[in-house]
């Protein structure tokens, strides 16, 4: 082989692998396509659904962390399923959070990760019990805890389920 033609192969070959590397660089950028949350349901749950792209080739589990603001309202219920006149009531407010883990697929993993109302301390008479009356979610948020990405859905999300 001539020094022009081994020199012109050495070039080619070198070209590839930078090209397959930068390929391979370019492939791991993780980013959230889409991020939306919904609900809360009829449990006070709020469903937070994503779709993050740009994870690779490799089928690697993701771990996901699910985040929000959330300020719940309890009451005590009598066993009629009334309220008394004056009930008594407890305002939680806490930072919940929810883990879930995917498989990507192609570089892109499809999820959905549902965060709970905080936990009442409410201890209600005899004859009553602790009932969620309303729940309201704010700073909601979706996190790959792997690659440390996380996209923020604006937005403030609640529902009454009692007037009190």
């Amino acid at each position: 082989m001539s020094k022009l033609l081994r020199a012109m192969a050495v070039a080619t070959v070198a070209l590839v692998a930078m090209l397959t590397f930068a390929a391979g660089a370019l492939a791991d950028s993780p980013r959230f396509k889409s991020a939306t949350a919904t609900g809360p349901d009829a449990a006070g749950n709020l469903l937070v659904s994503f779709r993050e792209t740009g994870l690779g080739n490799t089928p690697n589990p993701v771990n996901y962390t699910a985040s929000a603001d959330a300020n719940a309202l309890y009451a005590c219920q009598n066993n009629g399923g009334n309220f008394p006149s004056d009930p008594k009531k407890q305002q939680t407010s806490a930072r919940v959070e929810a883990d879930a883990t995917f498989l990507s697929e192609n570089g892109n993993v499809t999820g959905s990760v549902t965060l709970s109302p905080p936990p009442s301390t409410l201890n209600c008479p005899g004859g009553q019990h602790a009932v969620l009356a309303s729940i309201t979610y704010t700073n909601v948020q979706i996190c790959d805890t792997d690659h440390n990405v996380c996209r923020a859905i604006s937005g403030t999300f609640s529902r009454t389920f009692f007037n009190v």
